[in-house]
């Protein structure tokens, strides 16, 4: 992993590859975090995060699910991407903060073992994403 240092260097001057990851269960609802850390602290959100380097998009998504939430998935299914512009830098850079995310989608029917990691304070289930929450939607030629 990148030291904390030479990471915090590299948001300065480069846009970070994340993966977002919209969990729903039986009803159609969405599963939401409340977030600690910037950018977006204190907001509900879905589950995400930077991608390792040699890490795969669909590992990340398996490992930010399994980090953050101790949910294990299978089926997963790209949608889209967002791109985050913040002025909220985690590091708390007065340079801004900018994430491209890959967006995925899975379905979960158990969260009886759901637990938070301390990356999040709580969550809930809704039938809305966050409203800032801009998903360009892939399309085929």
């Amino acid at each position: 992993m990148i030291p904390y240092e030479q990471y915090k260097r590299v948001t300065e001057v480069l846009p970070i590859l994340c993966v977002d990851v919209v969990v729903t269960n039986s009803s159609g609802q969405y599963l939401l975090i409340k977030r600690v850390n910037e950018p977006r602290k204190g907001q509900w959100w879905v589950i995400g995060g930077r991608v390792y380097k040699d890490e795969t998009l669909e590992q990340a998504v398996a490992r930010k699910v399994w980090e953050e939430a101790s949910l294990k998935i299978q089926d997963i299914k790209p949608i889209g991407y967002y791109e985050e512009f913040s002025r909220a830098n985690p590091f708390g850079l007065t340079t801004p903060y900018h994430a491209v995310s890959v967006v995925f989608v899975t379905i979960v029917n158990d969260c009886i073992a759901l637990k938070l990691d301390d990356q999040s304070t709580a969550w809930k289930f809704a039938k809305d994403l966050p409203a800032d929450f801009g998903v360009r939607k892939f399309q085929i030629f």
